[in-house]
């Protein structure tokens, strides 16, 4: 589990196919300033929203695995770039966001990104499958940064960006057309599994 606070940038800095005849590629990351003396082989770490296990790690970096299915329902994982990373939560760690599971259940798209004053308005278009689950004041994840949205109307919902979220985070080069890792609040999730279990029985 993880809180959606992110805790460096780090970077994408290689891509390399796996031989494993399954179209796995194995990603180096420079970890930047997370930290990682303290990360063990298979502890789990955020990369984008996106819950990945370390596989290997070198002096500041360290490596995952992805599966093609992974590829296919993210973005952000297929190329060298800018990458937003937290390692996942002890349970003595203070909750700063909401309960993040790092399972990315959407892809948006950037609508706007306009600034108001030092501020950002950032309008993302989910998947109309998510609708349902995104309130107006609710959490939702972006690129694995824990947000609250300001407003919404059917898939399309708006979020303030406070300068340093703009520069603590990737969501700062943002721009029209982006697209972007979207993860729904978990209580959203069960609540539905609840109040629908009758119909599924």
């Amino acid at each position: 589990m993880f809180s959606g606070i992110i805790a460096a940038c780090g970077s994408v800095t290689q891509i390399t196919p796996r031989d494993d005849g399954a179209g796995t590629m194995r990603l180096t990351i420079d970890a930047g300033k997370l930290g990682i003396d303290d990360v063990q082989i298979g502890d789990s770490i955020a990369c984008g929203g996106v819950c990945l296990t370390v596989v290997d790690k070198q002096n500041n970096c360290f490596f995952v695995d992805v599966s093609p299915e992974s590829l296919a329902c993210t973005v952000g994982l297929a190329a060298t770039g800018p990458i937003n990373l937290e390692k996942a939560l002890r349970l003595a760690d203070r909750l700063g966001g909401h309960l993040v599971s790092g399972h990315v259940d959407g892809v948006g798209k950037v609508l706007r990104f306009e600034a108001i004053g030092d501020n950002r308005l950032l309008e993302i278009q989910a998947p109309e499958s998510l609708a349902r689950y995104i309130a107006r004041k609710g959490s939702i994840t972006v690129d694995g940064v824990s947000l609250t949205t300001n407003s919404v109307d059917g898939a399309t919902f708006t979020i303030n960006l406070i300068p340093h979220t703009l520069e603590a985070t990737t969501l700062g080069s943002l721009q029209a057309g982006s697209r972007v890792n979207l993860e729904i609040d978990l209580i959203a999730r069960y609540c539905e599994r609840i109040l629908n279990y009758q119909d599924s029985v």
